[in-house]
Order: structure tokens, then C-alpha cells, then sequence
């Protein structure tokens, strides 16, 4: 074999090793996109070899069941993506999921696409890109540029980090559009859902609510709980503040023939309209997931929220801008500061970065929404660090350590051998399963 091919191969399984060591044992994760599972749902993936090389693709039933599946030897297979289901259901409470997505992003897609194909309306309502919307919801990504949407903005009120109830209820009265949306990527507070959701149907919409972020502290009943205030259907990841593997999930209630419509729509959006494989090794362990949501997941919620809140008062005490000061700062697992006057989201990103301290730069409500290369803010969250065992007191180290690079006390060279020596006091993973025998064991006693 060429010389050059292995040396591809030799640099690819070093880079891989590097990276389990670098961020999995000497980076403290502030990334509030990106989840941890536990001993018990990692040694579940790794029980699913065989399940993730096959193939199940078909029609689900109003139950949210397989129906019908186009392949043999799937016996065991449609039981696992049944219970599967069924404890995502129970977890939240609805009569109605799919699994099958395999990503948020997917999610949001067949949600959009199979509303829009039952209401056959192209206009939706969305948070502005710089008030916390993710790119699936705006004109220039998923919604506009794939589905063909024509997306309005939400009234937003920056003082109150929060969608203006009464200007976008007119908003949605003039526009009538087919879907209004609630949620996204960076939202401190719970969204006016109640408020809106009814003056949504009235005017011919379906209420599509993006959870992805928040879809763990929903299920810890410590955020909100969007289908009892009005909304038709959750959509998210399976991965952030939900630790699960990497995947996607819809949530919705059956109950009449309204939603019925949609719910058909929507499954016909996930198949055969965006996904065959839906990578059914995920499964087991995202229902895993939910077994430990539904023992510890409250716990865990309002530790994630505590410890988020305490490092939002350390820094703003501390001189930094942390948005939403009047609200308490922030009710989920995330918090935004304004840093333009330490040079901005981008370069305190890479800064931070270099002293291991992982977070990202983020546009704020009242930045250039086409400015995304160097905004005024980063997003900070917190469900990592609170798995890991960290509490407000640690919070408060992290918060000293990141002021030292924000604030230039210390170089990020000096601040990364801290950032290393206070990681690796935190090497057990809490509120959760530590094996998959552990796991029966409590289902044994408990059933």
C-alpha cells in the first residue's frame, strides 16, 4: 500500500485518541449544545453492535408503533423502537412520538415539512436568528433555503430576553401563517406559549415548539411544559441537556382530528420523505436515557438550572454583562454575557479555548443578525459540568478561571494547567446509571 494512505490511517487513530484525552479528561465543557451520557447509556451503545448495521424503514401508526416495516428479520427490532417510544411517551407525559429522527435538525425538518403539507401554508413565525432561533428555523437555513418557507419574526422584547406577547399575537393575527414556533438554541426563559398558543390555532397555525436544548429539564419538570400549555408538537435533540446518544425525537398528543392530520404528515415527512436508515443502535440507550431522566432527571434539572444562576451572579458581580440581570439572569442551563468590551465573542472564544475552557461566541438580540463571525456574546451552559458533580461552589471556580482570561489577569496558558488540575477531581458522572446491570437491578426491585 502507498506510503502516504497509511500515513492517513496512523495520523486518523491518533487524532482520535487525542481527542478522548483532550476534551473527554482535560477540558471543562461550557458548550450549552452538547450533552454527556452516562456509564449506563455508553456501555448500552456499545451492547448494540449488530442492531446499529441493520435496517428498518416503513410506516408508523397514530401511536407513534411500527405498522409496517419493508425488511425481514425485524422482530426484535420493532420491540425496541416500540419500547423506546413508549418511554419517551411516559416520560412526557403525551400518547404520541417518533424516534426515528437522528437529529434535531431532522426533527425540526419533518415537523415543518409535514404541517406545511397539512395546513398547505409556507408561512411561519420564528424568533429572529439573534433572539435565539436555531438556523433550521430561519430564511437563510433549513425553513427558507430547503422547505421553501417564508418565515416572519416574532415581536421580541430585548429587555425581558423574551417574544412580546402582545405585539407577535398581532403578528400572527395578520399573517395567519401554518406554523408558529417557541424555542431554539439560546433561550434563558420560558416562552410565552400559553399565551400565544391559542390565538396560533385560532388563526389556522400548528404550535411546533424546539426543545432541543431544554428537553431535560422538561422532562425534570424544572423549565416548562409546552404540550399542557398549547403546543401541538416538541421537537429536539436527544443529546444536550436530555443525555442521551445522538439522535432526534418528536413529541406530540393525538387527540382529535386536527392533529391527527398533521401527525400523519409529519410521519410521512419522516418516512419516506428525509430518512430510511434511522439508525436503530441509538434506541436501546436513548430509552435507557429515559429510565434515568424519569429516576434522576429532577434532580439533575435543578442543579443544571442552580448552577447556571450561580455563575451568571459570580460574573456579572464581577464587572461581566450577563444578560437577563432583572429576571434572575436565566431559569434553563444556559447563560449569555456581553463581552465586547474584553474584544468581543469571537476572540474571547478562541482565548477561552486556548486555556481549555470550551464555549462558544454567540449572537445577541440586539446584534447584527448577519454579523455571526464576531458577535457581541458567548453562550456558557452548565449540564456538563453539573453531571460531572460540580457544584456551585466549583461553579464559582470556573467563573475565577474564565475572568482571569476575559479580564487578561493571566495568559490561557497559565489558566489551562488550573483548568486540567480542576477537571480531574471530577471523573464520576452523577445522576445516572454506572452499568447497564445497575440499571436492572433497580427495574428488578422496582417492578
Amino acid at each position: 500500500m502507498e506510503d502516504a494512505f497509511l500515513k492517513l490511517a496512523l495520523g486518523l487513530l491518533k487524532a482520535s485518541e487525542d481527542h478522548e484525552r483532550y476534551r473527554g479528561e482535560e477540558c471543562i465543557n461550557l458548550i450549552a449544545s452538547e450533552g454527556l451520557k452516562s456509564p449506563a447509556v455508553a456501555e448500552m451503545l456499545d451492547k448494540s453492535h449488530d442492531l446499529e448495521s441493520r435496517y428498518a424503514e416503513g410506516e408508523n401508526d397514530l401511536k407513534g408503533h411500527a405498522k409496517a416495516r419493508h425488511y425481514q428479520g425485524q422482530k426484535y427490532m420493532t420491540k425496541i423502537e416500540d419500547y423506546s417510544t413508549d418511554l419517551m411517551k411516559s416520560l412526557f407525559d403525551c400518547n404520541w412520538a417518533d424516534v426515528r429522527l437522528v437529529s434535531g435538525t431532522h426533527a425540526n425538518l419533518a415537523t415543518f415539512k409535514g404541517i406545511s403539507l397539512a395546513t398547505k401554508n409556507n408561512r411561519m413565525v420564528v424568533l429572529p436568528l439573534s433572539a435565539g432561533a436555531h438556523i433550521t428555523h430561519d430564511y437563510s437555513g433549513l425553513a427558507g433555503r430547503v422547505l421553501g418557507l417564508e418565515t416572519i419574526n416574532h415581536a421580541y422584547n430585548i429587555d425581558e430576553l423574551n417574544i412580546a406577547i402582545e405585539k407577535s399575537a398581532t403578528i400572527i393575527e395578520a399573517t395567519r401563517p401554518g406554523i408558529v414556533t417557541f424555542g431554539g438554541s439560546v433561550f434563558q426563559f420560558p416562552h410565552p406559549v400559553k399565551e400565544l398558543a391559542q390565538i396560533a390555532k385560532d388563526n389556522g397555525a400548528y404550535v411546533a415548539y424546539d426543545a432541543a436544548h431544554v428537553l431535560g429539564l422538561i422532562a425534570g419538570g424544572e423549565f416548562q411544559s409546552p404540550l399542557k400549555e398549547g403546543a401541538d408538537f416538541i421537537t429536539a435533540s436527544t443529546h444536550k441537556t436530555f443525555p442521551g446518544p445522538q439522535g432526534g425525537v418528536i413529541l406530540a398528543n393525538c387527540e382529535d382530528e386536527r392533529t391527527k392530520k398533521a401527525i400523519k404528515k409529519v410521519q410521512h415527512a419522516v418516512f419516506p420523505l428525509s430518512a430510511s436508515n434511522t439508525h436503530l443502535g441509538r434506541l436501546p440507550a436513548l430509552g435507557l436515557a429515559a429510565l434515568e431522566m424519569k429516576v434522576y432527571g429532577k434532580e439533575l434539572a435543578k442543579q443544571t438550572i442552580q448552577n447556571a444562576q450561580v455563575a451568571a451572579k459570580c460574573l456579572s458581580e464581577n464587572g461581566v454583562n450577563v444578560l437577563g440581570k432583572k429576571n434572575g439572569f436565566t431559569k434553563s442551563h444556559q447563560i449569555v454575557v456581553d463581552v465586547r468590551e474584553y474584544g468581543g465573542g469571537q476572540k474571547l472564544a478562541f482565548s477561552l479555548e486556548d486555556a481549555n475552557l470550551i464555549l462558544n461566541k454567540n449572537l445577541l438580540p440586539y446584534d447584527n443578525q448577519h454579523n455571526r463571525g464576531d458577535p457581541s456574546g458567548l453562550r456558557i451552559g452548565f449540564q456538563d459540568v453539573t453531571r460531572r458533580g460540580f457544584k456551585p461552589k466549583d461553579v464559582e471556580c470556573i467563573c475565577s478561571l474564565m475572568l482571569d482570561v476575559i479580564k487578561g489577569k493571566r495568559t490561557s496558558a497559565e489558566v489551562k494547567k488550573d483548568v486540567i488540575k480542576l477537571r480531574q477531581d471530577f471523573n464520576e458522572i452523577k445522576y445516572c446509571f454506572q452499568s447497564v446491570g445497575e440499571a436492572k437491578e433497580y427495574l428488578q426491585k422496582h417492578v
